[in-house]
């Protein structure tokens, strides 16, 4: 066996006919595999195909299955085939080394970089082919890596090549990339440091980092105590460990809302984990069945910690959804700077008084949130008590904001059973699990009604951090029933702690049955016959009755009303989806939508449709390069009947999701003179299914598919296409000094 460092001329032979090479790729997410194949494609000698999973089914991820035969139809017609996968376990990479044999080489190039540049650059990059980016993405590394298995001649490999750094990935690159017709490379090891090296020391180093000044020199000992269990590897349990060759893998990843909370009165309280951890999984369980899109996460720092060990048997056995639900084992100030998990908002398992000191999660969590921390606690609540929860919202000037990402703390008290503290049970688990049950309710329900504004804010604008105008911002108020007197501000006095009034109520979060409706739960009731609801109830948001306000008070919002009348507002949309986007909004009282809408209604639309054809016409005027189409959606977020003039050159930030896009430009988007023909002859008009927002992604000139938004944003402002024959005879308006232009049969 040859084991030595690669060159890309030496290392050919002549034969007088090269066999096929199949290229097996063999790296991380971030260690650059698609960059290796697009180079080595560049400008080869030989022809190439790339086979990626996360492409693989007309731009879209597919099966493992697809790119075994892709690869088999590759072969077969004489090119050789780069396996853009992961492949890190010897089962992911078997199925396409029996490719091999009579008809092709097999080759792996085992892209072997630190951990802390494949952590870096996922979460650096934007438009990813199979959307592994952001914050989630160094989770998803850190799980691969731990399970990766280095590839061996004994496979059924003839040649491997490791690649250490840039340097040994450009030499590998040159190699395959001067490969000629009737050249064969050397069988063999190239490159690899050690054998036995399966998994990379680098990345515990880059996520176990303890930053000596990390905490202050008060409460030395819980401290150092805190900091020397900190030193332990990190260990992520995020979702199900599933293979590649699942229809979605596992990089598939959406940032959701995410609480981390620790386990409360565990430790300095001495509550029974047994019991502890049967309150959290029934607490869990009863929340993630009612809210959707929010993610929890339960840390401790000991990676031997029983209550998480407790915890993930039974809510494997409870059938918890573990891609919502998942534990982590570290520091949670730390969770993005050295685990990369995003979580905007964290529990604090805090003292009756809400103060900094004592040891564990309280000090940590004061002292990396600093003064300013400590100083918007005071400002919400000077005491709590058990069973409850207050919100921090937490300032920009907070270190745990800049250098974590955390947008608010929540601090939560748990029942006593420590007799040497205030308040103890003595035993009383009875009243103890439903105190406990309590604390955790309140926590979710408190982190609900923060998740629901941040989910609010992606739906509309595609960014949490952007922020809605003033109007819009005071429609948002609590999901949540005001909450007794648990989670209230309460003097000193009134602090003696009868857990007797904790009992549960629908208020305090016994029932998350309210907090569902923060995100539009459509009740089916009947379908027509394009399949669609008809009269499907709609449970709206606090935040969706926003433009319902705005409409029936218009005098109250100046700032966002570019035009009154009696039977419509003219707005521009809050988050506007290309560069022109207004919204005419019907005045008429219970006229949330178009399945509302009836023949009587009809001279209401045409007024608002002339009102959106008078503002299209406007911004043509002002700049001939814009092109206007009017229409409704089949199925609205906001509550009010609203008319959409949106330019269609989709030129905006806000612009960043796939039902984005195809809420406007797929039969779901309405045509106004449609809706006014069907409702003229039926009484009625038809409405298209939710489903369709799940389409690919397609050009609206040409229909090409594109795999991402941002493929699809660059593709369109250079698709100079003209505009389908359908969507012509008044359904784009353009400057009233240009022509219409030709239309296409596409």
């Amino acid at each position: 066996m040859a084991v030595g460092p690669d060159s890309s001329s030496s290392l050919l032979s002549e034969q007088k006919e090269g066999k096929p090479l199949i290229v097996i790729l063999v790296g991380a997410p971030g260690s650059g595999k698609s960059t290796f194949c697009n180079d080595v494609i560049s400008g080869a000698r030989r022809t190439w195909t790339r086979i990626c999973q996360d492409t693989i089914a007309n731009g879209k991820a597919g099966t493992k299955a697809q790119c075994l035969q892709s690869a088999i139809n590759a072969l077969q017609e004489g090119k050789n085939v780069l396996i853009d996968r992961c492949n890190l376990e010897l089962e992911q990479r078997s199925e396409f080394l029996k490719l091999g044999g009579t008809r092709a080489n097999v080759h792996s190039v085992v892209l072997d970089l630190p951990a802390r540049v494949c952590i870096s650059r996922s979460v650096k990059r934007t438009g990813h082919e199979g959307n592994l980016q952001g914050g989630k993405a160094a989770a998803v590394v850190n799980r691969m890596l731990q399970k990766k298995v280095l590839p061996k001649l004994n496979e059924g490999f003839s040649r491997i090549t490791f690649c250490q750094n840039d340097e040994d990935v450009k030499t590998a690159v040159n190699t395959y990339r001067l490969l000629g017709l009737f050249d064969n490379l050397s069988s063999g090891v190239f490159g690899q440091k050690s054998e036995d090296s399966k998994v990379q020391q680098g990345i515990m180093k880059f996520l176990k980092k303890v930053d000596t000044d990390e905490f202050g020199s008060e409460n030395s000992s819980s401290k150092d105590k805190y900091k020397e269990n900190n030193s332990c590897s990190m260990v992520i349990e995020k979702g199900n460990e599933a293979g590649e060759d699942e229809q979605n893998n596992d990089l598939q990843w959406n940032d959701a809302p995410t609480l981390a909370f620790p386990s409360i009165s565990t430790s300095d309280f001495q509550f029974n984990m047994d019991k502890a951890s049967d309150v959290i999984v029934e607490a869990v369980a009863d929340f993630l069945s009612k809210v959707e899109k929010v993610e929890l996460i339960l840390v401790d720092l000991s990676p031997k910690s029983k209550i998480i060990s407790l915890v993930k048997f039974k809510a494997s056995k409870k059938n918890v959804d573990t891609n919502r639900f998942s534990t982590y084992v570290g520091d949670i100030t730390r969770l993005y700077s050295r685990g990369g998990l995003i979580c905007n908002v964290i529990a604090n398992a805090s003292n009756w008084r809400l103060k900094p000191g004592g040891g564990g999660v309280n000090a940590a969590i004061f002292n990396a949130g600093g003064e300013a921390l400590e100083i918007a606690t005071k400002e919400q609540a000077d005491t709590i008590s058990p069973g409850g929860s207050v919100i921090v919202p937490l300032p920009r000037t907070s270190p745990l904001y800049q250098r974590e990402g955390v947008t608010h703390v929540i601090h939560v008290l748990g029942p006593n059973m420590n007799p040497q503290r205030p308040n103890c049970l003595k035993d009383d688990y009875e009243k103890g699990c439903k105190v406990l049950y309590e604390a955790y309710t309140s926590l979710f329900n408190k982190f609900a009604s923060i998740a629901l504004r941040q989910n609010y804010q992606k739906e509309y604008c595609g960014d949490s951090k952007c922020e809605p105008s003033s109007s819009f911002g005071n429609f948002f108020g609590s999901v949540v029933e005001r909450q007794p007197s648990l989670s209230e501000p309460m003097s000193k006095r009134e602090v003696s702690h009868d857990y007797d009034s904790n009992k549960k109520s629908k208020a305090n979060g016994g029932d998350f049955g309210s907090l569902s409706q923060g995100f539009v739960v459509l009740e089916k009731e009947k379908q027509n016959s394009e399949g669609t609801d008809r009269s499907a109830k709609i449970s709206w948001g606090s935040w969706a009755h926003a433009l319902h306000q705005i409409a029936m008070h218009p005098e109250k919002h100046s700032r966002d009303v570019i035009e009154i009348s009696d039977d419509f507002v003219v707005i521009n949309d809050l988050y506007p989806k290309a560069t022109k986007h207004i919204l005419v909004t019907s005045r008429l009282p219970g006229l949330d939508c178009l399945a509302d809408i009836r023949r009587e209604h009809l001279p209401m639309l045409q007024k608002m449709h002339a009102a959106g054809l008078k503002w299209a016409e406007k911004f043509s005027s002002d700049d001939p390069s814009l092109v206007f189409r009017l229409g409704y959606h089949s199925v609205p977020s906001m509550r009010q009947l609203h008319l959409h003039v949106i330019s269609q050159d989709f030129d905006s930030t806000h612009l960043k999701k796939k039902k984005h896009w195809n809420s406007f430009n797929t039969p779901f988007f309405r045509d106004s003179i449609d809706v006014h023909e069907e409702i003229n002859i039926n009484g009625l008009a038809t409405l298209k299914d939710e489903k369709i927002l799940s389409s690919e992604l397609r050009c609206h000139r040409c229909k090409s598919a594109h795999p991402n938004i941002p493929r699809l944003r660059s593709h369109i402002a250079a698709c100079k296409t003209p505009f389908a024959s359908h969507l012509q005879n008044g359904r784009l308006v353009f400057a009233a000094s240009g022509s219409p232009e030709p239309a296409s049969d596409i």
